[in-house]
């Protein structure tokens, strides 16, 4: 077993618009860093579909300890953008 199955997902599935089309965003910013103390609930990240800006709020509290999708990189619905390790 991996040491890594205590880790929260970061996803987009219930933040993607209702009335988009497409179904690939684009990650515009992140507001946190890896290895940096986020709060269950605060915007971590903004992504962007169909020129409509979304922030992304942590699931957990705790350190966001993997960006998988970094900035100005394209992703498809409901792909993980980082992982938490809760606190």
């Amino acid at each position: 077993m991996s040491g890594t199955d205590d880790r929260v997902a970061v996803e987009t599935s219930d933040r993607w618009p209702d009335d988009a089309d497409e179904t690939v965003g684009v990650v515009v910013n992140w507001f946190a860093a890896e290895g940096g103390h986020v709060a269950e609930g605060d915007a971590i990240c903004e992504f962007q579909v169909e020129k409509v800006s979304v922030d992304v709020p942590a699931p957990a509290t705790g350190t966001l300890e993997e960006i998988a999708v970094g900035e100005d990189e394209e992703f498809e619905r409901g792909h993980r953008l980082a992982w938490i390790r809760p606190a």
